[in-house]
Order: structure tokens, then C-alpha cells, then sequence
């Protein structure tokens, strides 16, 4: 399977370049950075856009440029792992059960709509008011609270897809689950799961900026989006910059990835050797 970028809508194309722009962002901003995130660089606070500080000052008078090129890695690095690991947790769980026999099938589904029914931030709240937080601890709350959801969504397709006829043919000349699972049923259903976890990265996102907005995120010294709206409220009244653009930021992030996610059915198109 293959996407044709010629093909998008403009749109999506509009999203991709703005996704491609973060990425490249969350990659080399920390190099591109013209002073160390956490330095104290000017005498005045939510100093207004000049030519020295291109975004302004935060509250402690630190570069808000700076602390943006620093801290965007978490907020793109942490969800995309989080989501990558939540979609290939629950469509392994998916594919094994929809291959097993009914009732294995049951047990795992009623256990995942246990798991479902937890609101992901009471959850996120109680864990970290048990284990702190972390980088690490909050890739595994995030990728487990999300987890389930992707489930649900891989196992609707793979039992949907195990019932068909080509399916049925190589059950009976005998092939095995795994071969099954991995072979026949998960080749049909990778592009339905793509945009599923490109919807699983916007939800991470906006959880872990509003932890970040919280105090529970990403912790200081370093600071992700989240964080840096959060420490610098006190800004907003006077329209200060370093509470503004981290906001538009993660703005343009999530409505990015959903316009690209809109425009991903659409344009996709199939080699010779998918299904």
C-alpha cells in the first residue's frame, strides 16, 4: 500500500507539509535553538516580538523561540510512540482474537470494554499520583489508556475480513492461525488501522498537553507545549507571546494531522502485491 501525494485534496496537503514541518522541527530544533532553553537571556519578562527574541520572553525572561525549538520533542515524540505502540498492542491483541475460538474471542473483549470504560485522564490522574511522572511513565499511561480503543477498532476489521471466502479457502487447505492473522487478515485491514493511529496521536497529544497544563507532564527544567501555556498564563492578559504560540502550536498539530487523516481514505492506492 502506498499513499499518492499527487492526489491529495489541497487540504491534506496543506496537513502533510504542516506535519513534515513539526516533525522537522521536533528533530533539529533543540540545534536550531539561538539560546539554551532554560537560560535566563533578557532583564524584562513577556517581552513583545522584537529582532533579538523573534517570539518574545516567558515569564522568567527566558527565549520563548528557544524554549519551543527545545520542548516541541516531547510533544511530538511522546504521543507518536505512545500512539505507535497503542495500535500495534491492540491490532496484535485484535488479529490473535479474532483467530482464536469464541469464547477466547469473548474473554478478551469483555476484558477490553472493562479497560475502555476508564476515562483516560482519571486514569493518567491516579497514575501519576502513584508513580509520578516521567517521560516513561507517561508513554505507558497514555499508549495503555489508549490502547483498548485501537482494539475495538482492529478487531471489528479483522473479524469482518477473517468471514471472507479467501480467508475461509486458506483455513481449509489447512494454513495455521499465525499465518492467518498475518498473512491473510492484517495486509486488509493496515490502512484503516493507519488513520486509526493518526486519530490516536491527536488524542495523546491533547492529553499530554492538558497534564502538562495541569503540572503533571513533562517536568521541569524541560517543557512541552503543554507546559510552556501552563507557566505562562499569567501572560495572557496582556497577550504575551509565550503563552500564545505555544497554543497555536499544538492547534496547528492536531488540526494538521486531522486534515490529513480526512484526506488519507481518499488517496490511497494499492500495489500489485496488496490485498
Amino acid at each position: 500500500m502506498r499513499i499518492n501525494l499527487n492526489q491529495l485534496p489541497v487540504s491534506g496537503k496543506i496537513g502533510f507539509t504542516v506535519i513534515i514541518f513539526w516533525l522537522f522541527i521536533a528533530v533539529l530544533g533543540p540545534f536550531m535553538a539561538p539560546h539554551s532553553g532554560n537560560a535566563i537571556v533578557a532583564w524584562e519578562v513577556f517581552e513583545p516580538v522584537n529582532s533579538e527574541f523573534w517570539l518574545g520572553t516567558d515569564y522568567l525572561g527566558r527565549d520563548v523561540l528557544s524554549r519551543m525549538l527545545d520542548g516541541a520533542r516531547y510533544t511530538i515524540f511522546i504521543p507518536l510512540v505512545a500512539a505507535g505502540l497503542a495500535c500495534a498492542s491492540g491490532t496484535l491483541v485484535a488479529l490473535f482474537s479474532s483467530v482464536s475460538s469464541r469464547r477466547t474471542d469473548e474473554i478478551i473483549s469483555r476484558l477490553m470494554d472493562a479497560l475502555i470504560s476508564i476515562p483516560s485522564k482519571i486514569f493518567a490522574l491516579v497514575m501519576i499520583a502513584a508513580f509520578g511522572s516521567s517521560v516513561t511513565i507517561l508513554l505507558a499511561i497514555t499508549a495503555f489508556s489508549y490502547m483498548p480503543g485501537s482494539f475495538r477498532i482492529a478487531r471489528a476489521l479483522a473479524v469482518n475480513v477473517a468471514n471472507m471466502d479467501f480467508v475461509t479457502v486458506a483455513r481449509t487447505r489447512g494454513e495455521g492461525s499465525f499465518y492467518l492473522a498475518t498473512r491473510e487478515i492484517l495486509p486488509n485491514i493496515v490502512h484503516p488501522m493507519l488513520a486509526d493511529f493518526g486519530l490516536r496521536f491527536v488524542f495523546v497529544v491533547l492529553l499530554l498537553s492538558s497534564l502538562s497544563f495541569l503540572g503533571l507532564g513533562v517536568q521541569p527544567p524541560e517543557a512541552d507545549l503543554g507546559s510552556l501555556v501552563r507557566e505562562n498564563i499569567s501572560g495572557l492578559a496582556e497577550g504575551a507571546p509565550a503563552v500564545i504560540v505555544p497554543a497555536l502550536a499544538i492547534a496547528t498539530i492536531t488540526i494538521a494531522v486531522n486534515l490529513f487523516i480526512d484526506s488519507f481514505r481518499g488517496s490511497a492506492t494499492y500495489s500489485a502485491g496488496d490485498k
